[in-house]
């Protein structure tokens, strides 16, 4: 991907007082983060949540790791290979300990992989990384054999998503055997309280030592950790959400790193010679949705007694009102792409040369009469306020571009936590939202927010709202059991044609991500947005 990485580091002396003078870290052993959003449980299988995944990364390991451009590389699994289209061999890394000091093995992964099925109440589970294992053996403790039903090329990349848990912790029987429904022989699964009450040990490069929602997460260095050792020995994260006070709690040196500055205070941030900002375009798309379940999705007026919804005509329409350049421009700063489709190109299974769609008020008002609304109707936009960059203000400006064809629409904004909860029970008509693609190729998106729900298989973690599309369904079924590169990256960028053809979910804009932090501190910016302790640096 051309142009990821944008870096300022400023050179030009500003008269400030003397908070903001040149401040090192509170210790050179001491990193305090700001954290634009708080996870909503510590539990690795809880929440298919950036906030969530990127502190899990810090505890909780995976047999691979992604790179900062999302490339899979080796974690707790030293090399892999596939044996034949259905089976791959991971040689697991030897030495390794949990931070309680008990040895880590081929039975932790099994268990670990049994476990994502059974999390309960999780808004957003991690079973599309999971449902493709058939089978799950270890001929000797650091060897581990899986097998799928169909053949499946992604394995080293998604492997990378599911976290990595003690099965010693976890109670697991001496005889444990994979069961894709849940390992046999475990009475009772770990609760995700208990992973708050930090009662779970992990490999990674940090340990958990306080837990305070809504106050601070405190990590400290694994002692007993396998890699390199981080160059802190104590990590505090606060979540402030409120993006003008995680600013000013930088300035002010109550804290030394925050993620997602708010647009409008860069220019202040550059011009300070104290502090630095790391740039990256991500693969987070920002898009819309709709409930197509219900036959009268919850705020909708003046639509008649149908779901205006599953007409193609009405959300090609709405999806002709939005300036996405304009949104780009004024909301967003220039601090964002456009989007066409759910990844920027070039990543994987992207369509070269596509384009997005551009304003064409006339024709959007045009489908609307020729679906039965001439005079429009109404709808309410559900959003977060916090979660996404200027996520309230967006869903304000799409609003006011709707208003324009005829729809009258408002916006009902509020914070992540509630949203998620109130999306997952289909409280919205049409909502914004913001999709992470965790393996950084087509197939992670179609599945979560475009293909047809179906949990045994993994389909549809995230379109609690039903879009359903055979057509797609079957490319994308076949995509995932392609072996060759070039025919799976064909069949996904086709597949996501089909998506956006039928505008059954309304690309806005790729983020770009950016960090800000004290001078002499440096980091590589991640295209998942991942805010990593283990990667901050000191020059």
């Amino acid at each position: 991907m051309t142009d990821l990485i944008r870096r300022a580091v400023v050179q030009v002396a500003a008269p400030l007082a003397a908070t903001f003078m040149m401040l090192a870290p509170a210790s050179a052993q001491e990193l305090r983060i700001g954290l634009s959003a708080e996870p909503s449980a510590l539990d690795p299988h809880y929440h298919q949540l950036a906030p969530n995944n990127q502190i899990a990364t810090q505890v909780y390991q995976r047999l691979t790791e992604q790179d900062e451009n999302q490339k899979p590389g080796p974690s707790l699994a030293e090399s892999w290979r596939a044996v034949d289209d259905k089976t791959w061999e991971f040689k697991l890394r030897k030495g390794v300990k949990f931070s309680d000091g008990s040895d880590f093995t081929a039975r932790d992964v099994i268990f670990s992989y049994c476990r994502v099925p059974k999390v309960e109440n999780s808004p957003s589970s991690f079973i599309a990384s999971t449902r493709m294992v058939d089978t799950m053996t270890a001929p000797d403790p650091h060897t581990l054999i899986i097998t799928t039903a169909e053949p499946f090329p992604l394995m080293a990349i998604t492997v990378s998503n599911v976290a990595i848990i003690s099965s010693k912790n976890g109670g697991a029987p001496d005889d444990l055997k994979f069961n894709k429904a849940g390992c046999e022989g475990v009475a009772t699964w770990p609760k995700t309280d208990d992973f708050n009450k930090l009662k779970f040990a992990g490999t990674g490069p940090f340990k958990y030592t306080q837990f305070t929602p809504g106050d601070r997460i405190v990590m400290e260095q694994n002692e007993t950790y396998w890699g390199k050792k981080p160059k802190w020995k104590k990590v505090t994260l606060r979540p402030i959400t409120n993006a003008a006070s995680r600013v000013a709690a930088l300035l002010a040196n109550d804290v030394d790193f925050i993620e997602n500055p708010p647009i409008q205070d860069l220019p202040r941030i550059k011009s300070n010679p104290n502090f630095a900002l790391t740039s990256k375009l991500s693969s987070r798309i920002i898009y819309l949705h709709f409930n197509y379940i219900a036959d009268l999705p919850p705020g909708l007026t003046d639509a008649g007694e149908k779901n205006p919804f599953r007409d193609k005509r009405v959300r090609e329409a709405i999806s002709l009102a939005i300036d996405r350049e304009a949104i780009v421009a004024r909301i967003m700063a220039g601090e964002a792409k456009a989007a066409a489709e759910f990844l920027p190109n070039p990543l994987d299974g992207t369509n070269p040369g596509i384009q997005p769609a551009k304003p064409d008020p006339a024709k959007a008002k045009k489908l609307l009469a020729e679906a039965g609304y001439p005079n429009g109707f109404g709808l309410t936009i559900g959003t977060p306020n916090d979660r996404y960059i200027n996520d309230a203000q967006i869903a304000q400006a799409v609003a006011q571009m709707l208003n324009r064809i005829g729809i009258k629409a408002q916006v009902d904004a509020m914070t992540a936590t509630t949203f998620f909860n109130r999306r997952t029970k289909r409280e919205f008509g049409i909502w914004l939202a913001g999709w992470g693609a965790d393996t950084g190729e087509m197939s992670n998106p179609l599945r979560a927010l475009a293909a047809t729900p179906d949990t045994k298989i993994g389909f549809g973690a995230t379109n609690p709202g039903g879009y359903s599309n055979k057509e797609m369904d079957d490319l994308l079924k076949k995509a995932l059991m392609t072996v060759d590169d070039k025919q799976r990256n064909t069949m996904l960028a086709q597949a996501s044609r089909i998506v956006m053809g039928d505008f059954g979910v309304i690309p806005l804009h790729f983020e770009v991500t950016t960090w800000a932090f004290k001078k002499g501190i440096d980091y590589v910016g991640q295209t998942n947005q991942y805010t990593r302790p283990d990667k901050i640096t000191q020059k």
